[in-house]
Parts: structure tokens; sequence; C-alpha cells
């Protein structure tokens, strides 16, 4: 399921520096002002192909949206989706650097939906779960901030479980079967509308910073 490389992309991706923020870097401490307002911040990690991130900015224009992308082929399919959408921004860099796009409490919520699971134990430390990058959420978020995580690997769920708990991060909500036991509308990615057509289980959690 993964993307094919786009052509050209250093040149195609040039014409939406208008969504794109080629150098996050120099934002860092500034988003409001990029946003040209007060609104919160919420920051998806993998944004994909845009689909979760464009429609939760589309259908919540007092929160600011943040998608970060480590792929420029992808973020190049989600910036001709939102391109615009003036609470959306994408920034096109591995999740490990987000310290050095942030300030503390600058970010409100964190969306991980459907992060690589990263399997053997050797890569660990690359999990968006792992106490590495749950001490990075932490430096950047508000207090009493929000993970929202979905997921349909369910050892790297259990895995996320366990590390919120030895952190202490508050349980908000854990649900087990998420597209079967809640009724109300629920934002998908596109990895997310391809299971729910076969089946697959999704499992989610909310946790919030103690």
């Amino acid at each position: 399921m993964r993307l094919r490389k786009v052509k050209n992309i250093e040149e195609k991706i040039k014409q939406f520096a208008g969504i794109i923020v080629f150098e996050p870097q120099l934002i860092k401490g500034k988003w409001k002002e990029e946003f040209t307002n007060n609104n919160p911040i919420y920051l998806e990690i993998g944004t994909g192909k845009g689909n979760f991130i464009v429609q939760h900015a589309l259908k919540n224009p007092d929160i600011n949206f943040i998608g970060c992308e480590v792929s420029n082929s992808v973020i190049y399919k989600a910036a001709i989706k939102g391109q615009k959408i003036a609470n959306l921004r994408l920034i096109n860099i591995d999740a490990s650097l987000l310290k050095d796009v942030f300030v503390g409490e600058e970010i409100a919520q964190i969306y991980l939906n459907f992060s690589d699971p990263w399997p053997k134990a050797r890569h660990e430390k690359r999990r968006l779960t792992s106490s590495i990058f749950l001490e990075l959420y932490k430096n950047i978020l508000v207090k009493q901030g929000i993970i929202e995580l979905k997921s349909d690997n369910q050892h790297f769920f259990e895995y996320s479980v366990l590390k919120f708990n030895e952190q202490k991060w508050d349980f908000l909500e854990i649900n087990l079967d998420l597209h079967k036991e809640v009724t109300t509308e629920i934002i998908t990615t596109e990895y997310e509308e391809k299971f729910k057509e076969i089946g697959k289980t999704i499992y989610y959690i909310k946790v919030r910073i103690n």
C-alpha cells in the first residue's frame, strides 16, 4: 500500500509553498503567527495522503492543523487535497526532528494514525510510542495535552498501552474495535478505509498528560 515515488517530485512540490512549510525550523515558537490567530494547534504525525487531517481542518475551522509526513511524494498528494484550507499546514520532516520545530506547549493535541509498528526489538526506538518519542511529545504538548492513537496492529497497540502506562499518562478512552463499537461519525485515513472494507479490527486509545 506504499505510494510510488512521484516523478520530478522536488520541482512539483514547490508550487505548494503556501501549505507546505519547507523550513519549519524557522517557525519554531511562531506557529500562531504563521496561522495569524491564537487557535489551538493539532498535529498529525504520519499524515499520508491527507484524508484525515484535511477532513478535520474543514470540519474544525477554529483549530489549526499541522500534518507531518516524511515522504515528499506522499505529502505532495496531501498538499493537493488541502491547498486552499487556511487552517492547515504540512511539514516534510521525520518525526524525530519535531523538537526542532516546536517549543514547549505549542501543540494541544497529537494524532498517531496507523504508525509503522517496527516489530523487531532492535527497532523499538523508532516506534512512535517508544519512551524516546513520548518524552518528545511531553516537551511540545500543552499541559494536559492529548494524544489519540489508531492502529490495526494489536502488538503495537498493546505496546503503546504499556508505554503510556509506564509514563503515567491518563487513559481517557480505549476501544478494541473502533468501527464496530462507535456509532458516531469517525474521520478516517486512507488506510483505515481499506481496513474497514475487509473488516479488519481497528484499535483506538486516547490519553492525556498527567
